[in-house]
């Protein structure tokens, strides 16, 4: 049925023949209703949504919105089958949340978010946690940013000029709680105007390595790299950050939330997967490494990167440095059959690993360098997150289920 509103001069469609000529869900015609990409009409006494069938098709024409048409969000469109926003409410996966709330326990709610079934009630028996049971690097930084923040009584304080010393501090911090396994002396790092003391990456260094005296020029390898890691515009942890920070979390919690997504292993963790390439062409040829990480992966781990299809520049400049230190026949062995191979070349994270390994650091120390580099670059976007209008990011679910 169409309906014809003589006031108004205009057709008017039902929201199934909305949904029929846009191609789309009933559900994700009121998804474009809520963002203000399509209006709809309402008549007394009736709470039937009518839409005006002009600007239905202008819609279908011009596509789905990927953008909302209040600015300054920006809207995302995932599909999910996990939670539906109606008119009567919204649903879990088929179940109206209003209804659960007053019928289930939180507990079995996460059990129907995740699963998918409504289970009877079980109590959850929480995990104990010690430093014992930090056995990683990583997980140290993440402990060490939490007892930093349970420190700061003036943590929410996110005037730059608050926010600016307690980043230094935080970096500080979470460099310091890497146990130290090498000469307990900071290393000095020379950048031509004499040697410096009490630097980031110098003090990494004995908390990476324990390969007995410094060596000026791979601790200004390690310095550059964490320069070169510091940023990268919205890399998916720097997002997460920001994202984080538009919610007006304190700079703790931009950090943890930058440091959920490094932890995968195609974003921070991946230089370990180079380094372990590097490690098995050592011991037991550049061929049989390569054979060996192609079937693990898929792919050579350590080359290749979107945005740079003829090279990542940060690799080659990193590169350069650690070959200008150390032998690195192993390296430039792997790096020139992977080329004839795939012709694809090195990224960051190689090079991450060629320093790692050259410095003779523990298998995952380009994590840390990774995580307190990208801190920084985390910092960065949260001071100018927080001088944006708040909650600009809002990501919107076609519901499928």
């Amino acid at each position: 049925m169409v309906n014809v509103d003589y006031r108004q001069g205009m057709t008017l469609l039902t929201a199934d023949q909305a949904a029929r000529r846009l191609g789309v869900k009933v559900e994700t015609v009121y998804a474009y209703v809520s963002r203000g990409a399509l209006g709809r009409q309402r008549r007394a006494g009736s709470r039937a949504s009518w839409f005006d069938a002009g600007e239905v098709e202008q819609l279908a024409r011009r596509g789905r919105p990927r953008r909302t048409t209040r600015p300054p969000a920006i809207d995302v469109l995932v599909e999910s089958g996990i939670t539906a926003i109606g008119e009567d409410g919204h649903r879990y996966r088929g179940h109206l949340a209003r209804q659960l709330a007053s019928t289930a326990t939180f507990e079995q709610v996460a059990e129907l978010l995740w699963t998918g079934h409504l289970p009877a009630f079980a109590p959850w028996e929480p995990v104990s946690v010690s430093d014992a049971e930090l056995p990683t690097p990583v997980d140290r930084l993440r402990h060490a940013v939490v007892l930093a923040a349970a420190g700061d009584p003036l943590a929410g304080d996110l005037r730059p000029e608050a926010v600016v010393p307690r980043a230094r501090a935080l970096l500080a911090t979470m460099a310091a709680a890497i146990p130290v396994t090498g000469d307990t002396r900071a290393a000095r790092l020379d950048l031509g105007d004499g040697p410096l003391r009490g630097t980031i990456a110098g003090r990494l260094w004995p908390r990476l390595t324990g390969a007995g005296r410094p060596r000026p020029a791979l601790v200004s390898a390690l310095n550059a790299a964490l320069v070169l890691l510091a940023d990268h515009e919205l890399a998916a942890s720097t997002l997460a950050a920001r994202i984080a920070a538009s919610t007006r979390a304190d700079p703790y919690a931009v950090v943890l939330a930058g440091l959920g997504p490094l932890a995968g292993p195609l974003h921070g963790r991946a230089s370990r997967h180079a380094r372990r390439l590097l490690d098995d062409a050592a011991d037991h040829g550049v061929a049989a490494a390569l054979r060996d990480a192609l079937d693990a992966h898929g792919s050579y781990p350590g080359f290749g990167h979107p945005l740079y299809p003829d090279g990542d520049p940060r690799a080659r400049q990193l590169l350069g440095l650690v070959r200008a230190a150390a032998d690195t026949e192993v390296l430039d062995e792997v790096v020139d059959t992977v080329r004839r191979r795939a012709a694809v070349e090195p990224n960051v994270d190689l090079a991450l690993a060629a320093l790692t390994a050259a410095a003779r650091m523990r298998p995952d120390a380009g994590e840390v360098v990774f995580a307190v580099a990208r801190a920084a670059g985390w910092m960065a976007h949260a001071l100018e997150e927080y001088g944006s209008p708040p909650l600009r990011f809002r990501a919107r679910a076609v519901y499928v289920g």
